[in-house]
């Protein structure tokens, strides 16, 4: 699958085959991913691990995305970083100057991706294991399913779960330190429908961010409504302090990854129309149709 020239064959083989024959027979293993920057240790019930085994990549276009836009001594800020895929990355990207700071609601994630820094020698990530929100207080996380570890939400779900906890929330910009505050190049934020109270309580900061700053965040307006918050109020936080919005290709099929890897990411396009379904957003000061 990774090796193998061309992609002929490759997404009837990962759709049919390989993708729910792992996740029904699970594997474990420690994987090389040079694509995401480094080794991950997997199970491949999980999606997230399960694709890193398969193809040694997660969301191929916004790592193609980070790749363009990191460089040594700037800073990350990963909110919802799971079990480190995107942390490892910009790790290896800012290098020992860069400052990267790992955000992780879900204690099980956040010893996840201790490993996985461990795995990789990379003692310069501040790895928080707290949640997110617009003020301080108490959220409550539930997660249907570990085949999918990256769906731990706030929003109300009325059926069967695997586990549930709570995590003491804080507004981004209580979590992180002035210097970090301003070294960072790129804030990712992926909450599963916590997004509005995220940027909610990330506005204040945005004036004292770098004029080059990046916000990148997966939007799921459903889910958002479930929690009483809305994709344009969202929209209307980041314009009004100077942000335009771009969407970036993602498509999860794993039918459609080995295309994704073989070919240049796809740059992020302006969008200018409604946002109805789940998207990823990236929020720039650059005026243009595409982002470089």
């Amino acid at each position: 699958m990774r090796q193998g020239p061309g992609t002929l064959g490759k997404a009837a083989l990962a759709e049919r085959l390989l993708n729910p024959y792992l996740r029904e027979h699970p594997r474990r293993a420690v994987v090389e991913a040079p694509r995401a920057g480094g080794r991950f240790a997997v199970d491949t019930q999980d999606l997230i691990q399960r694709y890193l085994y398969l193809f040694g990549a997660w969301e191929p276009h916004l790592t193609g995305w980070l790749r363009r836009r990191l460089r040594p001594g700037d800073g990350f800020v990963d909110v919802g970083a799971n079990i480190g895929v995107f942390s490892v990355l910009a790790a290896r990207l800012v290098g020992a100057r860069g400052r990267v700071v790992a955000v992780e609601a879900s204690p099980d994630l956040h010893r996840h991706l201790l490993r996985n820094l461990r795995l990789n020698g990379l003692d310069t990530v501040r790895a928080l294991n707290a949640a997110v929100s617009d003020r301080p207080r108490t959220l409550t996380f539930t997660l249907a399913s570990s085949r999918n570890t990256g769906a731990n939400s706030i929003v109300p779900y009325d059926g069967p779960v695997e586990s549930r906890f709570e995590a003491e929330a804080r507004p981004l910009p209580e979590l992180l330190d002035p210097a970090e505050i301003a070294a960072a190049r790129v804030i990712k934020i992926d909450v599963e429908g916590a997004e509005g109270s995220v940027v909610r309580g990330l506005a204040p900061m945005l004036g004292a961010l770098r004029p080059d700053a990046e916000i990148t965040v997966e939007v799921a307006p459903e889910r958002m409504a479930r929690l009483g918050d809305r994709v344009d109020d969202l929209l209307g936080v980041m314009r009004a302090a100077g942000f335009h919005v771009y969407r970036l290709a993602n498509d999860y099929a794993p039918g459609s990854y080995p295309e994704a890897l073989r070919g240049a990411p796809r740059a992020p396009v302006r969008w200018r129309g409604p946002v109805t379904g789940e998207s990823d957003l990236i929020f720039s000061r650059v005026d243009a149709e595409r982002l470089p």
